[in-house]
């Protein structure tokens, strides 16, 4: 009996480590109760890379980009920052602003800003409060971190656009296309 459970846990351990392989991670996070379309954004105030507070609602009167990503220093991860950073002067043609969130402190984004040459501010959501109000917390068991969604903010404090799926090779075009066609219709 002992070694029926065991080859069943075993079974499901390995299942799911093949899931995360191939970049299944995705269905292990959450999404469904992330803010709407239309509704305000959750107000927060995290800690940036330069070790200063920045709240949402302080950039009121500008488009802001609010990406969570799920680790500094990760190949996905890197690919996704490089890109926005890349696209950054078109973010501010639009008078968008790019903020990144991820579960690691204010010193690993500094370390990751410096490593890849990265100019926007990344936030520190060590206490996972700000990814469950957007609920873009990825639970593998033993660890949570941020899931890959992104919320795309008007001016006025709602959110315009959300994307719970992200191809971070094509993201940032993506989102510079959506910021397009939701400012031609304001």
């Amino acid at each position: 009996m002992k070694t029926s459970k065991m080859t069943i846990a075993l079974t499901v351990a390995g299942l799911i480590l093949l899931v995360l392989l191939a970049g299944g991670y995705n269905l292990l996070r959450a999404g469904a109760e992330a803010p709407a379309v239309g509704t305000p954004a959750p107000d927060f105030t995290l800690t940036s890379q330069e070790g200063k507070a920045v709240a949402l609602s302080s950039l009121r009167g500008q488009w802001v980009v609010l990406y969570f990503y799920p680790k500094d220093f990760t190949t996905g991860c890197t690919i996704e920052a490089h890109n926005f950073q890349r696209d950054l002067a078109e973010y501010e043609k639009r008078k968008a602003v790019i903020l990144g969130v991820s579960v690691q402190d204010a010193d690993s984004h500094k370390q990751f800003c410096a490593k890849e040459g990265l100019n926007f501010k990344l936030l520190a959501d060590t206490s996972k409060e700000v990814s469950e109000k957007y609920d873009s917390v990825m639970n593998l068991g033993v660890a949570k971190l941020s899931a890959r969604h992104t919320f795309l903010i008007d001016p006025k404090g709602v959110v315009r656009k959300v994307w719970l799926d992200v191809d971070v090779k094509k993201h940032s075009e993506e989102v510079l296309a959506a910021l397009d066609e939701l400012q031609k219709k304001s």
